[in-house]
């Protein structure tokens, strides 16, 4: 599954809010998702441009990154773009996404030093040509059923010195006031338990789920690598919001609606419908205080020389 695809329903991102989004075995028409992905991704830029100086200053003239989980391929040509002396290798397991990222960077002048991999990961790493001096797993890490096995498989096609860094948590992503003038204040964090109920069963159901505390700096050690450090990234949009900003709130609260449809109380239901109505100026397409506020923490860990 792609990481444009999390940042969909969850970011990604895709925003924090997970959401239900297609199950295991569901027929995904990734042709007809990715302008959409491609451009949620994009909104995310200024932040990822943040996490990508960041690890310049922590990883230096690094030969090969690897982006697991790269979709369309919005973040692994940035990576091209701040490491121009870096061979790029985008892996997920949509062909029609490999596409569009070998297209991108194309477009964008990094096509010489840009592959790509297909294959589920955590095992197609291991087609990898040569161990990775960066790899980058951009909330891909939670969608795979033993996240311990999946970091300690990355950590051995690492090249010694190399780095993991992997996007994980952070916090749900805002679009509104506290107080819409409609409904009943405090629909965000009422969503929030919905979501963080979705995502504990979404995990649970994954293959070879193991239920594992999120410590994302002693998983990095008992995969063999050191000195783990965190960081959190803030991608804060104010208001008044662009057409794009526009669209990811609406797309993301859509899915929301949706899928929890059963879940929330007739108010709540009325008070989606209002946001999501494209005629009303209370809504999200047309209101003046719409805005992003979103945060995304990267784990990083070094493998031993």
């Amino acid at each position: 599954m792609a990481h444009e695809q999390r940042e969909q329903h969850e970011q990604q991102g895709p925003a924090h809010h997970h959401g239900p989004g297609p199950g295991p075995g569901t027929d995904i028409d990734w042709v007809e998702m990715a302008p959409r992905l491609e451009a949620h991704a994009e909104l995310f830029a200024p932040l990822y441009e943040r996490v990508l100086s960041w690890l310049g200053r922590e990883v230096t003239e690094p030969g090969l990154i690897v982006d697991l989980g790269s979709g369309p391929g919005v973040v692994s040509c940035l990576f091209a773009e701040v490491f121009p002396g870096a061979r790029i290798v985008a892996v997920d397991s949509s062909p029609p996404l490999l596409e569009r990222a070998r297209e991108r960077a194309e477009r964008l002048g990094h096509g010489d030093r840009f592959g790509t991999l297909c294959g589920e990961l955590p095992d197609v790493v291991n087609e990898l040509d040569y161990p990775a001096d960066l790899l980058w797993a951009g909330r891909s890490v939670h969608h795979l059923g033993d996240q311990r096995a999946a970091l300690a498989a990355f950590a051995e096609r690492l090249a010694p010195g190399g780095t993991l860094a992997v996007m994980e948590g952070g916090l749900p992503a805002r679009f509104l006031p506290r107080h819409l003038g409609f409904g009943r204040p405090g629909l965000d964090a009422r969503l929030d338990v919905l979501d963080a109920e979705w995502f504990a069963r979404m995990r649970a159901e994954l293959p070879g789920s193991v239920a594992e505390t999120e410590d994302w700096a002693a998983l990095l050690r008992a995969a063999g690598l050191r000195h783990p450090r965190s960081r959190g990234f803030l991608l804060d949009l104010p208001a008044p919001a662009s057409d794009r900003a526009r669209a990811y709130a609406a797309a993301t609260l859509a899915r929301l609606r949706d899928g929890f449809a059963d879940a929330l109380d007739d108010g709540d239901r009325a008070t989606l419908d209002r946001l999501l109505d494209p005629d009303d100026p209370a809504g999200v397409h047309r209101r003046p205080d719409l805005f992003v506020l979103a945060a995304h923490t990267v784990h990083t860990a070094v493998r031993p020389v």
